[in-house]
């Protein structure tokens, strides 16, 4: 199952989080990665500054809970398929895909 975040503008810097809480429990998250999906539908992970496709992944952040992904650029009107995947303290491993839509505000 994949979300949707708002809509982004290419000129805006914004964050977009995951609230994982539902899935936890009393467990809390101790990592995650970000993946940008590229042109041709490769998952490709992204780090501080990376662009794929146009979107610019420009930092991540996250407390025992929630995971945030801070984006710019983007390609007015595309689609992106935007994964993230954590490990929790008690080694649990959880992934989910989100939608975000770039278009000219």
């Amino acid at each position: 199952m994949s979300y949707k975040w708002p809509d982004k503008d290419p000129d805006e810097i914004v964050d977009y989080s995951v609230d994982w809480s539902r899935f936890l429990d009393t467990d809390t998250l101790s990592s995650a990665v970000w993946y940008i999906d590229a042109a041709d539908g490769t998952k490709t992970s992204v780090a501080n500054g990376d662009v794929v496709d146009g979107l610019q992944f420009v930092q991540k952040s996250n407390t025992s809970t929630v995971t945030t992904a801070r984006f710019a650029l983007g390609t007015a009107n595309k689609r992106y398929k935007i994964t993230c995947a954590v490990t929790t303290g008690l080694g649990l491993v959880y992934e989910r895909s989100i939608f975000l839509r770039t278009r000219e505000k």
